[in-house]
Order: structure tokens, then sequence, then C-alpha cells
């Protein structure tokens, strides 16, 4: 027990001692080290001594370099400144000096022109002084003058106006004749220019209008069928229609012959029907033929009713409409009549555009001027077609001047009215027209050999050539026999002779050619 007591001494003595110890050996370590940071931080307190004298030294650095940057800015504005009043003032010295010089030259102004004044008032008093004396001078002058003449002052001033109106007279004469030769040749131009303009708006289709027609079959069986026992269909057929009927070797082809175009165009859709229903006998044909005449009399009339719409005309009597839908199965010199109305109503349109007339005036006239090519009876037929028409339209309604047109335009009737010689020169027009119009060959050859023939009849031609489908006329004659003034009179000499003993459509150019020639050989 007392062994453990001293144990727990002795232990306990060498906590003590121990801790002492630690203490002490802890005091030393203190101590280095508070001696240690104080020596660190005198070393941080110098650097950042340093760092800051250095900071404070770029700071006053940078301070200074914007004070002079901002002097130098100053210093500019306030130069700028400086130069901008230096400038004013200069200006403004300039103005004051031009001012100066403005004012001395005013005034030197004003004094001349006080000088000129007054020299002025004292020339136009002498110029008074003088007039007075020229007037005096003047009529003592007279007075001598109707002394030694023996005419007053009114006798000679009759005389003088007589003279001057007679001399006046002559020169307005000269001056008419020129400005009327100016004239004759500006509205030729212009008047060519006019239908030239016309004739290249306008693109027609040439229609071709037979006396027969072709009926296309689908085998030659058929053709019995149409033909009948005994020709009994093809009989009926032709009394029901009025139109010829061929049936020759042909293959597969029935021809129709008819010199009117809306009979045979009734026989061609009887047929038609009457093949693709497959019945063909007597009354059947008949019972065909009333229904398809019904067909033609509404289409006629709808062809009328197209026609006047795309023409652009309104309020046309439904019998005239009628009319103008027959022309279609009419045809005149072997031009489609309803084709050649259509042409000659557009021409009439633009050239009376042209003109400064109506235009849809012009048209109405040109579509019905050929109305009466379309008789309605054999006592119509006799009556020439131009008056017919006039009748006709007077009878339903149309105005005075389209009337006149129709009636005038083959020179039936007088013109009255500035309508009438459009409708006329546009049906010309379209007459004329290369293709337009056909003719039977033997008398379009018999009438270029007359063309040909009647410049030959003439002394010191030498050839004749007919060219143009006979429109004109080209003359080669003998430059020893004919001089240019006797080739200028032969050109109008044939084309009087032409005009007098040929009837043709349009109008023949006569070319008269004559060519000297020089011919030597070198050797």
């Amino acid at each position: 027990m007392e062994l453990t007591s001293s144990t727990i001494i002795f232990s306990l003595c060498g906590i003590v001692i121990g801790f002492i110890i630690a203490k002490i050996f802890e005091k030393s370590n203190a101590a280095k080290i508070i001696e240690d940071a104080k020596k660190e931080a005198s070393t941080i307190l110098k650097s950042a001594n340093k760092e800051g004298e250095s900071l404070k030294k770029d700071k006053i650095l940078q301070a200074k370099e914007k004070f002079i940057e901002l002097k130098s800015e100053h210093e500019k504005v306030i130069y700028a400144r400086e130069d901008k009043i230096k400038s004013l003032e200069r200006s403004v010295t300039d103005k004051e000096s031009n001012a100066s010089k403005l004012l001395k030259i005013q005034s030197d102004l004003n004094s001349d022109l006080e000088l000129k004044s007054k020299d002025f008032d004292k020339k136009i008093n002498n110029l008074d002084k003088k007039r007075i004396e020229l007037d005096k001078e003047r009529d003592n002058q007279i007075k001598q003058l109707e002394v030694i003449s023996g005419l007053s002052k009114q006798d000679a001033k009759d005389q003088l106006m007589n003279s001057i109106k007679e001399e006046a007279k002559s020169d307005a004469m000269k001056f008419i004749q020129n400005r009327m030769e100016e004239a004759k040749m500006t509205v030729e131009q212009d008047a060519k220019k006019i239908i030239i303009n016309t004739i290249q708006r306008i693109g027609t289709e040439e229609s071709i209008d037979n006396c027969v027609s072709v009926f296309n079959i689908e085998s030659d069986d058929v053709k019995g069928r149409i033909i009948g026992r005994e020709g009994r269909n093809i009989r009926a057929l032709e009394a029901a229609t009025g139109v010829e009927i061929i049936v020759d070797d042909t293959p597969e082809a029935i021809i129709l012959s008819c010199f009117d175009s809306i009979r045979r165009e009734i026989a061609r859709l009887s047929l038609h029907k009457l093949v693709t229903d497959g019945r063909i006998h007597p009354a059947r044909i008949e019972e065909i033929v009333k229904k398809t005449e019904k067909q033609i009399d509404q289409e006629i009339i709808e062809i009328g009713k197209r026609t006047v719409i795309d023409l652009g005309i309104h309020g046309l009597h439904p019998e005239l409409i009628k009319v103008v839908g027959r022309m279609k199965y009419r045809s005149s010199y072997g031009q489609n009549l309803l084709q050649h109305s259509r042409e000659v109503s557009k021409l009439c349109g633009i050239m009376a555009a042209e003109l400064g007339i109506d235009a849809k005036l012009a048209k109405r006239a040109g579509l019905l001027h050929d109305i009466g090519k379309v008789p309605s009876s054999e006592k119509d037929a006799e009556t020439p077609h131009a008056i017919l028409g006039m009748q006709w339209a007077e009878k339903y309604g149309e105005k005075d001047e389209v009337c006149n047109a129709i009636g005038a335009h083959h020179d039936e009737i007088e013109m009255k009215f500035l309508l009438s010689p459009i409708v006329q020169v546009c049906d010309a027009i379209s007459g004329a027209r290369p293709g337009a119009r056909r003719q039977v060959l033997d008398s379009y050859i018999e009438r270029l050999k007359n063309l040909e023939e009647i410049a030959l009849d003439f002394d010191g031609v030498q050839k004749a050539y007919a060219i143009q489908a006979g429109r004109e006329l080209r003359v080669i004659v003998e430059s020893e026999k004919v001089d240019d003034d006797i080739a200028s009179k032969l050109s109008f000499d044939i084309s009087q002779k032409i005009q007098t003993d040929m009837t043709y459509p349009g109008q023949v150019k006569v070319t008269v050619i004559r060519e000297t020639r020089a011919v030597n050989i070198a050797k």
C-alpha cells in the first residue's frame, strides 16, 4: 500500500516536472514565433510602403498626363473659337467694305442718271421742236404735190391703196396656190397612211365558197340505201331540199350541187341525220328535212346575234339580225358575204376612228351595206342590192347616215354624209384584196389579155405585161420614140382607156418604163 502511494506521488511529481519543462519550452518557442512575426511584419510593412510610394507616383503621373491632355483639348477649342471669331471679323470687314463700294457705285449711278435724265429731257424738247417743224414741212410738201399732180390727198391715198390691194391679192394667190399644192401632197400621204394602218390592223379570214358540197360516207354500201329502191329516196331528198344529189364512182363520197348555200347545208345536215339514224325512206326524209330547216333558221339567228355581239353593235332590229345571219350562206364573186361584211365593218370602224367620226355608227353601216344581196323574194331580187338594203334599213328604223351609206356605196344615190364614202372605200378595199374574190379562169385570162392588148395598141409601146392578178400593167416603151413627157401622157391615156373599155374589181396601176441603153464593145 505504501509502495502504491509512493508510486503515485512519484508519478505526480514527474507529471508536474514535465508540465513545467513543457511550459518552459513553450515560452521559448512563443518568444521565437513572436520575434519571427515581428520581423515578417516589418518586412511586409516595408514592402507595403514601397508599393504605396510607387502607386502614388503612378497616380501622380496619370493625373499629370490627364491634366496635360485636357489642357491641350481646351487650348484646341479656344484656338478654334478664336479662328472662327477672326473669320467672322474678316467677313464682316469684307461686307462692310463691299457695302461701302456699292454705296459709292450707287451714288455714282444716281449722279449719272440725273445727268442722263437732264440730257434726255433736252433731247425730247429738241425732238418735239423738230417734229413740229417736220409736220409743217410735210404739210407744205403735200400742198405743193397736190398743186403739181393735180390730185388731192384722198385721191392719191386711194390710188396707193388700190395698187397695194392688187399686189397683195397677187401675193395671196401665189401663197394659196403653194399651200394648196402642199396640202394635196400632205392629204394624199395622210390618206394613204390611214388606209395602210387600217388594212394592217385587220386580219381577215379568206373564205372559200363553192356551189358544191361533198358528203363523206363510211362505205359505198350506204350509197344504195341513200338511192333507195328505183331511186325513190334520192328523188324524195332532191324534191324536199331542191339540191341536186350526184352519186357517182367517187369512193366514199356523195356530191351535193346547188347555187343556194342554205339549201345545200340543209341537204347535207339531213343526209347526216338520215345516215346516222339508219332509217332512210321518203316519209322519214320529209320529216328530217323539216326539222333541219327549223334548225338552220335558228342557227341563222344565232349567227346574226354572235356577229353583232362580236362587232359591238347594239339595238339592231331582229329582222336585220336574221338577214345578217343569212349572209353566211351567200357569196359574192366567190367571197363569203358575211365575212366580207364583217371585214368592211371593222375597216369602217377603224377608218372612222382615225378620221374622228362615230366608229360604232360606221361599223353598223359597214355590216349592213350588203344586206340587199340576201333577197327574200323574186320581186326583191329585181331591185339593186344597194337600194334594197337602204329600203330595209329605213323600214327597220336605222339612222339616216346608215341608210345613205348603204344606198350610196355603189353610187346609186347621192352621198349626203361623211360616213358614205368611208363605207364605199372600205367595200372596195375588201373586194380588191388579193385572194378575196375568185373568178372563172377563162374570164380572168381574158381580162389579162385585154389589158395587154389595150397597151400594145398605142404607138411606141414595145411590150406590155399584166401582173399582180391584173391589178398592175407594166408597159415598156421604145426610148427613141417616147420621151419622158410622152411617157407620162401615155400612162394617163392607157389608164383612161382601161377605165372606159373594161370592167374590173379594185383598180389597175399603169406603169410606163422607158429605158435608154448605150452599148459599146471594147476590142
